[in-house]
């Protein structure tokens, strides 16, 4: 059943847990000449972003795949690569190829009537470890602590807060206020749920002697990991990092393919690896990434806080695997969750159930991409 059309579509939507900042994601529909179609996204984040990912998509990749058979997912995706090799496998390519591959697993998977863990090999875990993951309000600790009691009571059993609600007042840039939010947190949520703080590195720039510092003064509080402590590329300092602490590392939610991940475990700096099929060359990419990580008795976590499609990739990427930890969970009902399809993701006692539905396991409603959509 040959692919008859690969569309993108820029979509625009507020996120009560960014504040209801407006943010941006791409969708990509592909069709195969029977009518069946395939959605994937990526989090392009950003209005130019969104709309580049489409100009990539419609005219550089779609005139590749219009007329092959979407069952050879992994082939399509290295055509996708090949296409690329002068502006790279990276930024807004990656993007592309990101929402491209994951809709072409969701095409075969509903072509051939089977959940995509079970195209990825099996269904190892009959349900995930969902993370509600929030922006923390570094200036409102009464609302932030509220949100974190608010997720014990309603059964989560990991939770994650980060960054803030301005740049100029986020989790990392004043250690007294951090080490007292982080001793709030553990009295709120108790002994017994775990949880992880994000730095994001990429922002705050803590520096290799302050990230020990920081790292073992929060040793009391039982970070189930740190997330991002130091830039994301100084694979060095997180080597050196992870030798001086006893609190495990979680960083590569910035990377973007294979030979980038392959760098960040060959430095020894990580312990908990994250990943997004959203960025990082899709589901393809990811499948990848874990047998690498895998292979180095490792354990990695998914880095999914966008749309009611990327969390069903990464529901079914950790369900196919061992060595999986728990995901980014949107705690709230929000646009690209329960608008986007008709059958959103709840959890229950903190977890979420692997669907024995074909592909994805989600029903896209296409009136909310139409209601979300952005044209620039």
């Amino acid at each position: 059943m040959p692919i008859r059309s690969v569309t993108a579509y820029p979509l625009e939507y507020p996120e009560p847990h960014d504040h209801n900042h407006l943010r941006y994601i791409t969708l990509v529909k592909v069709e195969a000449e029977d009518g069946t179609a395939g959605w994937g996204e990526c989090i392009s984040q950003f209005p130019e972003s969104a709309l580049a990912v489409k100009t990539i998509v419609e005219r550089g990749y779609a005139p590749l795949l219009k007329g092959e058979d979407p069952i050879d997912v992994e082939r399509l995706w290295h055509k996708m690569l090949g296409r690329i090799w002068w502006y790279g496998p990276q930024g807004i390519a990656a993007f592309g190829v990101s929402a491209v591959d994951m809709a072409l697993w969701d095409l075969k998977g509903k072509l051939l009537g089977l959940p995509l863990c079970r195209l990825l090999g099996a269904r190892l875990h009959p349900c995930v470890q969902a993370m509600a993951s929030i922006h923390l309000d570094m200036e409102n600790l009464d609302w932030t602590i509220h949100e974190f009691q608010w997720f014990r009571e309603t059964g989560y059993r990991v939770v994650k807060g980060g960054w803030g609600k301005r740049p100029e007042a986020v989790f990392g840039l004043d250690r007294g206020r951090d080490l007292k939010l982080a001793r709030l947190i553990r009295e709120a949520i108790g002994e017994e749920i775990d949880f992880v703080l994000d730095v994001l590195g990429a922002r705050v720039r803590w520096s290799l002697p302050h990230a020990i510092r920081m790292i073992r003064e929060l040793e009391p509080y039982r970070l189930r990991w740190i997330e991002e402590p130091m830039l994301p590329q100084d694979y060095d300092g997180h080597a050196r990092l992870r030798r001086a602490v006893a609190t495990k590392i979680g960083t590569g939610e910035q990377e973007w393919n294979v030979e980038g991940y392959r760098r960040l475990l060959e430095a020894g700096g990580v312990d908990v690896v994250q990943m997004d099929p959203g960025r990082c060359l899709g589901i393809t990419g990811c499948r990848h990434v874990i047998k690498l990580v895998e292979a180095r008795h490792l354990h990695f976590s998914m880095h999914t806080w966008s749309s009611a499609l990327n969390t069903a990739a990464s529901v079914h990427l950790l369900a196919s695997s061992t060595h999986g930890e728990c995901m980014d969970f949107k705690p709230h009902p929000s646009p690209m969750q329960h608008e986007l399809v008709s059958n959103p993701w709840e959890q229950k006692d903190g977890y979420l159930s692997v669907r024995d539905l074909p592909g994805l396991g989600v029903d896209l409603r296409e009136e909310a991409v139409r209601k979300y959509g952005f044209q620039g």
